[in-house]
């Protein structure tokens, strides 16, 4: 982080911690706010993100989250609190079910389904790690790839970076024109500090993080940027799978790409493998996709 640049490391992920800490209202009501500063409206994966708390809050600590399934009905307001409330679905003998709903100004936001599990052992197989792509530390940092686009950056120099993102290929936020097709967007991240060893928080921390380049992936396909003289986009819904124990504060690769878009939506799935070749993660988004004036 430079002087007068967004704030960056643990001082970062600690916001992002109080993000993601909801004031219980009742057993099964929880109340979350946004960052001060952030986009005109609330981040997808913020959402998902404290959806994903609310629920994890109502089940008994021994089930881990495998799965959610959500859908992004409105914009969020990001200087109005969040409203969660959860409904217990099920709770069986190997798995909890809940419904998370998010709120504001009386309407729904955003509603998640998720689903929790007792550890248990089975069959064990996944796919295999993309080849020859570049480690973390051989890619440019973010903070080297913005240099070369002051004028794309707006309101992003303010927002705080939690999360360190390394594209290996061209981000969808360059010019346009500089960006050449591809049909895979791969990336690097992780929590840019340290997180408490909950293992529901990370799987928050990865849900937050799995918002912010799965879509772009469709974009990648046609060489196209985010923006003017791009496109604009909106997350429909967001699917998440979680396979194996995992730190969301280690580096893991988000390979992503987009297998159909048609009719001004855009569909991309993403996998998530661990610097040592383990899948811990499986996502599948649809996202609005429109194109914009120069």
């Amino acid at each position: 982080m430079t002087s007068g640049g967004p704030v960056g490391g643990q001082v970062a992920v600690d916001q992002l911690l109080e993000v993601l800490d909801l004031t219980p209202v009742d057993e099964m009501t929880f109340r979350g706010m946004s960052p001060p500063v952030g986009p005109q409206r609330v981040y997808g994966g913020q959402v998902a993100g404290q959806a994903l708390v609310a629920a994890g809050r109502t089940v008994d600590p021994t089930r881990f989250v495998h799965s959610l399934h959500g859908y992004f009905v409105r914009p969020g307001d990001p200087v109005e609190p969040i409203e969660y409330q959860v409904e217990r679905i099920r709770d069986g003998r190997s798995f909890s079910v809940r419904r998370s709903v998010a709120k504001q100004h009386g309407k729904t936001i955003f509603f998640m389904s998720a689903s929790f599990q007792r550890i248990e052992e089975g069959l064990d197989h996944q796919a295999p790690v993309p080849p020859d792509v570049p480690g973390p530390d051989e890619v440019p940092t973010m903070a080297d790839r913005l240099a070369r686009y002051p004028e794309r950056l707006g309101i992003w120099s303010l927002i705080p970076r939690p999360i360190d993102v390394r594209y290996v290929g061209e981000p969808g936020w360059v010019r346009p024109g500089d960006r050449p097709a591809d049909p895979y967007q791969r990336v690097w991240m992780r929590i840019d500090g340290k997180l408490p060893d909950d293992p529901l928080l990370h799987a928050c921390a990865l849900t937050y993080a799995s918002d912010l380049t799965l879509l772009d992936s469709v974009l990648s396909v046609h060489g196209e940027v985010w923006g003017p003289g791009g496109v604009v986009g909106a997350s429909l819904d967001h699917a998440l799978w979680f396979h194996r124990p995992f730190r969301a504060d280690e580096w893991f690769l988000y390979d992503c790409w987009s297998p159909s878009a048609s009719r001004a939506r855009g569909l991309a799935t993403g996998r998530m493998f661990t610097v040592d070749g383990r899948q811990i993660a499986s996502s599948v988004q649809e996202g609005l996709l429109r194109r914009v004036g120069a």
